[in-house]
């Protein structure tokens, strides 16, 4: 039951990443292509921008009645970072929505623009912030202590930086993949295909930096992958999947294209994941709540089991269905073209 219900969480946050994660990212890469990708950026995100933030509700949702006290540490202790995330997504939202569907062409548009490129980069960046707190262990256990102390110093330090870096980076560069299949004409494409290839290289020394910062903390994951064979062989999985990206790019097969950089993804996770189980949250005093001694009571549990099986089979289909009108036939003609 547990077991299921951290499953779908876990498919939950990978889903937000390739897909809500690649709409922040567009709005980053908009920063370095500036009009030229405006138009194609702003038509490949508006049919499902909205629709994707269903993959963070769900992972929410989970914890809110999954596992109370986890969602209740999060809440309380990574209380800003999680405030500067939920003004992003609505002032990004907002600011896309009067962008693109306002008819009036103003100077406002600028304004908009400017807002929605903002917030695109802020709040993937505390999104990598709040899940390196998580992962430091300098949470508090208890709220005695000086308000630096508690609120401020758990995620605001090197380490959480630098993963908030690393996560930035990767929404940009999945955006720019993704992107390279939405190009109408030449010029288009190879500007977003210039674009990815340098976000992969500043994203492989910012997965560095994320290391080093590791070590000097005394997290040593280095170490933990080593020792892990699921992580080990998502690095190598990651890895494989380099060459056939860029292979995939150069021939402009999207799909294909789409498939291997969410693999990628999905590796880097699942690595992540593999050294983090079964710990969800690592607290300074050594209680780190883990799945098991977190979760809800078992009826609650079993009523939420009930619920994410019947959202399931709602929510998968109607996915399924809006990304085959609005990219899977259009990338399948534009491949054949």
């Amino acid at each position: 039951m547990t077991s299921f219900i951290i499953f779908v969480l876990g498919i939950a946050v990978l889903f937000y990443v390739l897909l809500g994660g690649a709409d922040f990212g567009a709005g980053i890469v908009e920063i370095f292509t500036g009009k030229k990708g405006a138009d194609t950026i702003s038509k490949a995100i508006a049919p499902v921008w909205e629709a994707n933030h269903i993959w963070l509700i769900l992972a929410i949702v989970i914890l809110l009645n999954g596992f109370p006290h986890v969602f209740a540490t999060l809440t309380t202790y990574l209380h800003i970072p999680l405030l500067i995330i939920l003004i992003g997504i609505i002032f990004r939202g907002t600011a896309f929505t009067f962008r693109y569907y306002d008819t009036i062409q103003e100077n406002t548009h600028n304004y908009y623009t400017v807002l929605f490129r903002i917030s695109s980069l802020l709040t993937p960046f505390f999104f990598g912030v709040t899940l390196g707190a998580i992962i430091l262990g300098h949470i508090p256990a208890n709220v005695n202590g000086t308000f630096y102390e508690i609120f401020i110093s758990p995620w605001l330090n090197v380490f959480t930086l630098t993963t908030g870096v690393f996560l930035t980076l990767l929404f940009g560069w999945l955006a720019s993949v993704y992107l390279t299949g939405e190009a109408n004409d030449d010029e288009t494409y190879q500007t977003f295909e210039k674009i990815s290839r340098n976000f992969f290289v500043l994203l492989i020394i910012s997965g560095l930096g994320v290391f080093l910062a590791a070590e000097f903390y005394g997290l040593h994951f280095f170490s933990k992958f080593i020792h892990s064979e699921v992580a080990m062989g998502c690095i190598v999985a990651a890895t494989i999947a380099i060459p056939l990206i860029w292979r995939n790019i150069k021939r402009r097969n999207t799909l294909q294209t789409r498939f291997w950089a969410g693999l990628q993804t999905a590796c880097i996770l699942t690595g992540w994941f593999a050294i983090q189980f079964p710990v969800m949250i690592f607290i300074a005093d050594g209680s780190n709540l883990t799945i098991w001694n977190s979760q809800a009571p078992e009826r609650t549990m079993s009523l939420l089991v009930y619920a994410l099986i019947v959202g399931i089979f709602l929510i998968f289909p109607a996915f399924a269905y809006l990304f085959k009108v609005f990219k899977f036939d259009n990338s399948a003609d534009e491949t054949l073209a």
